[in-house]
């Protein structure tokens, strides 16, 4: 994918992509975002809850206007239903992340790595934004290098409902060395 390709976000419209959103959280290469038994009413379930909470924000991903990923945003100290909110690690300026590219028969190099960089310039575009934090199953070998590339560090291993995370930071100035 070369760089004159439109990576945009969009607020989420469940409506409009629960069939879609239920086929990428549901795909075996999905395992991690704990969804493989939901069917389209879970999911769209689960956004609709996502979408009218205060401090928790879904978002569509297209790369030249094609639906291609899921984000979430989140304030980690007040979106309990993520499991950070009790955490002395957190800061003032903290926004919590996740992103799922949508699974594809054809992979293009470098597009996954195109697209979390869209995510995160997305997250650090609110100048009141200091750090991004993620929570990644520490069995996801993949996100994990992706992270680290991104400049994230992981501060140590949480237990949350379902997994094992490695609760990891990137700050601004990490995120703008590595860009």
């Amino acid at each position: 994918m070369s760089a004159d390709h439109a990576v945009t976000l969009e607020p989420l419209d469940v409506t409009a992509h629960a069939p879609r959103l239920h086929a990428w959280v549901t795909h075996p290469r999905s395992v991690y975002w704990q969804m493989q038994h939901a069917s389209v009413d879970d999911v769209a379930t689960a956004y609709d809850a996502i979408t009218a909470h205060p401090h928790h924000e879904a978002w569509l991903g297209r790369v030249d206007g094609v639906p291609a990923f899921l984000a979430e945003t989140y304030d980690p100290r007040l979106a309990p239903e993520v499991g950070l909110d009790d955490l002395p690690d957190l800061a003032d300026g903290d926004l919590g992340m996740h992103v799922l590219v949508a699974p594809s028969d054809h992979p293009v190099p470098g597009f996954t790595r195109r697209v979390f960089a869209a995510v995160l310039d997305h997250c650090f575009a609110d100048d009141a934004v200091r750090r991004v934090v993620v929570e990644p199953d520490v069995r996801n070998e993949r996100i994990q290098v992706l992270n680290e590339e991104a400049g994230f560090v992981v501060a140590r291993t949480v237990d949350l409902p379902g997994k094992q995370a490695a609760l990891s930071f990137c700050t601004r100035d990490d995120w703008e060395a590595r860009r």
